[in-house]
């Protein structure tokens, strides 16, 4: 694998490579108006399950943080939960990656 497995590219940046449209960060409904275990996107022709949000209260503080939506979870009495990975500021000037459920009114769309 030259040049780390990426090949020569197609020059396009990668802010150009995004896909157009955002994905609400919030559980996904079905067609009877009722919200499925499945995370948004789940069903499109090779796409991705996981969706860009920002989580608004995060471990390290109040500044909300950009995280990456990887699936929903039902937590109970109509709550849902999304399970999200994010860089929060542990230490001072050290970053870690955080991976943890978070209650679905705490996460918003990019």
């Amino acid at each position: 694998m030259a040049r780390g497995g990426y090949g020569t590219g197609s020059g396009i940046p990668l802010q150009d490579r995004v896909r157009g449209g955002s994905r609400p960060a919030s559980p996904p409904e079905t067609t009877d108006g009722q919200a499925s275990g499945a995370a948004p996107g789940a069903g499109e022709q090779g796409g991705s399950p996981s969706r860009h949000c920002w989580v608004t209260v995060p471990v390290d503080g109040p500044v909300p943080r950009p995280g990456l939506l990887l699936e929903w979870r039902a937590a109970g009495r109509g709550r849902w939960e999304g399970r999200v990975v994010y860089l929060a500021q542990l230490r001072p000037e050290r970053w870690s990656l955080v991976e943890e459920w978070v209650a679905a009114e705490l996460l918003t769309p990019p």
